[in-house]
């Protein structure tokens, strides 16, 4: 029932509560009402008896008059008028009551009927004596008649006195009774009024407090908080479908600001990634500025070298010479440019034969290449600060024990490049603080090119698009490392 109720419109809630109001009022008016004729009722039947009996006294005092006046007059006038009269005071004394009881007014209303049958027999028989011309007779009859007249009238006297004074002790008690049914009346009208007032204020609340609580959080929004609480839907009338657009539409505006915010975040993020792009772009152009010691004077120098030593048939020193320029060559180009895969293949190559010229071969180096994959792009200088830093950190206090192989595969739409050496090792501690930034290995003097690790992640990062492009494996220290990176494949690079 309450479902129901919940459903119905404004309108027809409104409609219902002023209409059972009302009708509760009315029918306690009506109650009242009632009561009130009804308590009229009997006030007006107490001194009936007594208005009966002036009546029946008026009555008989026509019947004598009217007998009195044909005797004197014997006219037609006068005995229409006895008739009229005897037919009245008939019907009137036909209605005293007979019975025989102990009461000593029914005793004289008994008496009255039977002194009135005997009265109206006399005046009968005093009529029609005068008719017959009969003086002495209806003489005789005459006083007879007036004897009981005068009987009568004190019978009904007496009575009259007697149910007066019974009629106004019962009409004191009935007076008495109507006014304590007026306070009481007065009473229940002031307690259906403020009874239908409490209900009444009681469900316009209910009806208007939906409305309340959406004009505040209306009122919160209009001030700025956009975070204010949704009012509660309580009903399914026109309030109830009003707070639910409401609470609808203030859902979907924080949707939108979250949308906004979160888009106007990823534009910051990308601003701040094309910075630091920048940024680390710009670092690694000034190492390897640095570390060049003016590489196209040093590679002309080199290249001259080579012509030297080819010429007086030093082949060793010209292989190596001219590995160098080329490992040089390398670092010449613009440093913003992509390069393939075989170009950094080709790079460490070239500085692996370098350090074994430099360390009599102790460094032990295979590669494992797809040639398919080679004409992948990615960026410059990635591969050979990760083999440079296997060998200083990893492998250069093991003499000609130490091994790194360099592997180029595919899974999926990545393509993966993995060094790995058998040298120390790292805890995984150490992988922890490398790949979020906050560690990085001690360069040694003249055995750097100045590109750290934290380099190298910052641009694979940046270039992928992702966090996860670099990945560092370690069983624990004195058991190896290895690096892996993967970079995006698409089929137009094969």
């Amino acid at each position: 029932m309450s479902k129901k109720i919940r459903s119905r419109s404004l309108s027809v809630k409104v409609s219902g509560i002023f209409i059972i109001a009302n009708l509760f009022i009315f029918l306690v008016d009506l109650v009242l009402l009632v009561g009130v004729n009804r308590m009229f009722t009997e006030m007006e039947e107490t001194y009936r008896e007594n208005r009966q009996l002036n009546e029946l006294s008026n009555a008989l005092d026509g019947v004598q008059r009217s007998m009195t006046e044909y005797l004197d007059s014997k006219s037609t006038d006068s005995l229409s008028d006895y008739y009229i009269s005897d037919q009245l005071y008939k019907e009137l004394s036909g209605q005293l009551g007979k019975r025989v009881t102990d009461r000593a007014n029914d005793r004289m209303e008994r008496n009255i009927a039977y002194i009135s049958e005997d009265y109206l027999s006399e005046v009968a028989h005093t009529i029609e004596a005068k008719r017959g011309r009969n003086v002495e007779k209806y003489r005789i009859q005459y006083e007879e008649a007036s004897k009981l007249h005068r009987y009568i009238k004190e019978y009904i006297r007496s009575l009259n006195e007697e149910r007066f004074a019974s009629n106004s002790e019962r009409y004191l008690i009935l007076s008495g009774n109507f006014r304590k049914f007026e306070l009481l009346a007065g009473i229940i009208m002031v307690v259906v009024f403020v009874t239908s007032a409490f209900v009444i204020l009681y469900i316009t609340r209910m009806l208007i407090y939906p409305l309340q609580a959406l004009a505040k959080s209306a009122d919160e929004v209009a001030g700025g908080n956009l975070d204010a609480e949704l009012p509660e839907i309580v009903s399914n009338d026109e309030s109830g479908r009003l707070t639910a657009a409401f609470s609808k539409m203030m859902v979907s505006i924080r949707e939108y600001i979250e949308k906004v915010r979160e888009g106007m975040e990823k534009e910051r993020q990308m601003q701040e990634k094309e910075l630091m792009m920048e940024t680390h772009l710009k670092d690694a152009q000034l190492k390897y500025l640095q570390a060049q010691i003016n590489p196209h004077f040093l590679f002309n120098t080199l290249n001259a070298g080579a012509q030297l030593a080819m010429m007086e048939g030093a082949d060793r020193t010209y292989e190596y010479v001219q590995t160098v320029a080329d490992f040089f060559r390398y670092n010449v180009r613009k440093q913003d440019e992509l390069v393939s895969i075989e170009n950094e293949v080709d790079l460490v190559d070239n500085y692996i034969r370098i350090l074994n010229v430099r360390f009599s071969g102790d460094i032990h180096y295979e590669s494992q290449t797809d040639a398919r994959l080679m004409k992948v792009k990615m960026p410059g200088m990635i591969l050979q600060p990760i083999v440079e830093n296997a060998v200083n950190h990893g492998i250069r206090e093991m003499g000609d024990k130490g091994r790194i192989v360099l592997r180029v595969y595919r899974d999926g739409e990545r393509v993966y490049i993995s060094v790995k050496d058998n040298g120390k090792g790292m805890s995984p501690e150490d992988i922890e603080k490398l790949l979020g930034g906050e560690w990085k290995y001690e360069e040694k003097k003249g055995d750097s090119n100045g590109i750290g690790m934290d380099n190298v992640c910052a641009r694979l990062r940046l270039f992928g698009g992702r966090d996860d492009v670099i990945d560092i494996k370690s069983e624990g220290e004195g058991k190896g490392c290895e690096v892996i990176i993967n970079i995006p494949f698409t089929s137009d690079q094969e």
